[in-house]
C-alpha cells in the first residue's frame, strides 16, 4: 500500500486537491484504474521528524490518458533536486562495462559539471615532427564550480548526501582550487562548508584576502580556518581534518570529510566516467580517431589514478604521462597504488602510468620564467593555465604540467614525434588573480589612443552607454 497525499495541479501551480484528505492509503494495483483520467508524477521523500517515507502525487488532468509513476530515490534533504536539465540531479550511477569488476562501484551520482568538456587542437609551438596536442577542456567544466576537482565531488557528495550529513570539511592550500569547487558545490546542495587551508606562518594570524578563489569561498559562505604551512607538515591533513570533524560532531553537526584534492578511492570514479566521456567524443567525431597519449599534472593523485585505471580497461589504451607538482614520483606511485588498491584493481600503478617530477623547473627559483611560460602560452594559442606557484602549499598545476611536457619534448623529441597527444586543462584560472603583481612586468601591452587634433570633433555624437 502506498501512504499518500493528494494535489491537483494546473498550469504553473500547484495546490492541495479540494476533497482530498492529508493522507490517503491507494493499493499500488489499482492506481491506474481509479485514476485513469489523471498523469500522475510521484517523488518520494523522507519525512525529516518522522524519518518515514511519504509518496507525495501531483496530478494533472487529462482526457484519455493513462496512469504513470516515476519514482525518485528519497533523501534527508531536498537533494532529489527537480531540475529541468539534470544539473544538480542526483541518479543512480551505471559505470562503464569495462569498469564494472571494480569495487566497490558507487551508487549514485551528483550532476554538478557541464559536461563533455571540449576537445580541441591546440597549437603549441616547436613541437616535435608530426606531433600534436589537444586539449581536453575540464577547465571549462563551469565557472566558479570548475577544473577536476568537478568530477570527484559528483561522487563524494552523492556519498556525503546518502549518509545524512549536513557539513562539509576539505583542506587544501590557501588558493586550492578544490576547496573553492567544494565550497561551491556544498552550498549548491544546501550544506555548510567548513575549509582548511594552508598558508604561510606569517599569515596564519591575518585575514587572508579576497582575492582569487578566497572571495568565492568566502562569498558563499564557507568556514575558514588557517593553518601553517610548519603546522600542516607536523600534525598532517588527516588528524586536522578529524579535529575540526570531532569539534563539529561535538555541536551536534553531521561532517563528511573530503581528503586533499578530493582523492581517495570513491573520487576516483570522476576520471574514470572522464575516460568513458572522451571514449564517446572520439566515437562520435569525424573518421578515425584516437589518442596515443594522455598529459595531466599530479597534484593529489586522484586525477592519475583514474585516468591510468581507466585508459588501461578500455578500450582507449592511451600511454598516461603525469607530471608531479609537489612530491616525488616514487611518492605518487605508492599513492596511486593506494587509490587502485581500494577499488581492487589488480594492477600495479607503475605498469599504466608514467610519472615524472615536474617541480624541479626551478620551484623556487624560476617563477618568472613560469609565469613567462604561461602569458605565452594565452599569446600563442588564447588558452590560459592557471598558475604555476613556486609554493609547494599552492594547488594549481596545469601551467607547470604543460611546460614540463614541453621540456621533454625539447629534451626527447624522437619520444614525441609522430605522435597524438591529449593534454588535460584541470582548471585553476581563479588563482591567476593572486598573481597579478608578478605577472604585470609581463603584459604591459596598453597605451593611451593618439587622436590627432586634427580629427573632427562634435560635441555629443560619442554616447556613452
Amino acid at each position: 500500500m502506498l501512504k499518500c497525499s493528494l494535489w491537483w495541479g494546473g498550469i504553473g501551480k500547484v495546490f492541495p486537491y479540494a476533497n482530498a484528505r492529508p493522507a490517503i492509503t491507494v493499493p499500488p494495483n489499482r492506481i491506474s484504474g481509479a485514476l485513469k483520467n489523471f498523469s500522475i508524477s510521484r517523488a518520494l521523500k523522507l519525512n525529516p521528524t518522522q524519518k518515514q517515507q511519504q509518496t507525495v502525487f501531483l496530478f494533472a488532468c487529462r482526457r484519455n490518458c493513462s496512469v504513470t509513476a516515476m519514482e525518485e530515490e528519497a533523501s534527508t534533504k531536498h537533494h532529489n533536486s527537480s531540475s529541468l536539465y539534470g544539473f544538480l540531479s542526483k541518479k543512480p550511477y551505471d559505470p562503464p562495462s569495462w569498469a564494472s569488476h571494480l569495487n566497490p562501484i558507487p551508487s549514485h551520482i551528483f550532476s554538478l559539471g557541464h559536461v563533455p568538456t571540449p576537445i580541441h587542437k591546440w597549437n603549441l609551438p616547436n613541437l616535435p615532427n608530426n606531433t600534436e596536442v589537444w586539449l581536453k577542456r575540464d577547465d571549462l567544466s563551469g565557472m566558479q564550480l570548475s577544473g577536476n576537482k568537478v568530477r570527484k565531488l559528483e561522487f563524494l557528495l552523492a556519498e556525503a548526501v546518502a549518509q545524512g550529513a549536513d557539513c562539509i570539511i576539505t583542506i587544501g592550500g590557501i588558493q586550492s582550487n578544490h576547496a573553492r569547487a567544494t565550497a561551491v558545490a556544498a552550498k549548491y546542495l544546501d550544506l555548510d562548508c567548513y575549509l582548511i587551508l594552508r598558508t604561510s606562518k606569517v599569515l596564519v594570524d591575518k585575514d587572508p584576502g579576497l582575492t582569487g578563489n578566497l572571495l568565492v569561498e568566502r562569498l558563499v559562505g564557507a568556514h575558514i580556518d588557517l593553518v601553517s604551512k610548519e603546522e600542516y607538515a607536523k600534525t598532517g591533513s588527516l588528524a586536522l581534518t578529524n579535529l575540526l570533524k570531532e569539534k563539529l560532531i561535538s555541536e551536534r553537526r553531521k561532517p563528511y570529510v573530503i581528503p586533499v584534492g578530493g582523492s581517495n578511492s570513491l573520487g576516483t570514479w570522476g576520471y574514470i566516467e572522464a575516460v568513458r566521456e572522451i571514449e564517446q567524443q572520439l566515437q562520435t567525431g569525424n573518421g578515425k580517431a584516437e589518442f596515443d597519449d594522455i598529459v595531466v599534472a599530479c597534484g593529489s593523485g586522484g586525477t592519475t589514478a583514474g585516468l591510468a585505471i581507466g585508459s588501461w580497461l578500455s578500450e582507449l589504451k592511451a600511454k598516461v604521462h603525469a607530471f608531479s607538482v609537489c612530491d616525488d614520483p616514487d611518492y605518487f606511485y605508492e599513492y596511486v597504488q593506494g587509490l587502485l588498491d581500494g577499488l581492487q584493481a589488480g594492477v600495479s600503478s607503475r605498469n599504466i602510468v608514467d610519472i615524472k617530477n615536474a617541480k624541479g623547473l626551478g620551484y623556487a627559483m624560476n617563477t618568472p620564467e613560469e609565469l613567462k611560460f604561461v602569458k605565452e602560452v594565452a599569446q600563442t594559442t588564447g588558452v590560459v593555465l592557471d598558475p604555476v606557484y613556486r609554493h609547494w602549499w599552492s594547488t594549481n598545476y596545469s601551467g607547470k604540467a604543460a611546460r614540463g611536457m614541453m621540456k621533454d619534448m625539447a629534451e626527447n623529441p624522437m619520444k614525441w614525434a609522430g605522435r597524438k597527444i591529449l593534454f588535460i586543462h584541470t582548471g585553476g584560472l581563479l588563482g591567476l588573480f593572486d598573481k597579478t603583481a608578478e605577472m604585470a612586468s609581463l603584459v604591459g601591452n596598453w597605451r593611451e589612443m593618439d587622436v590627432p587634433e586634427s580629427t573632427l570633433r562634435k560635441d555629443g555624437s560619442g554616447k556613452m552607454f
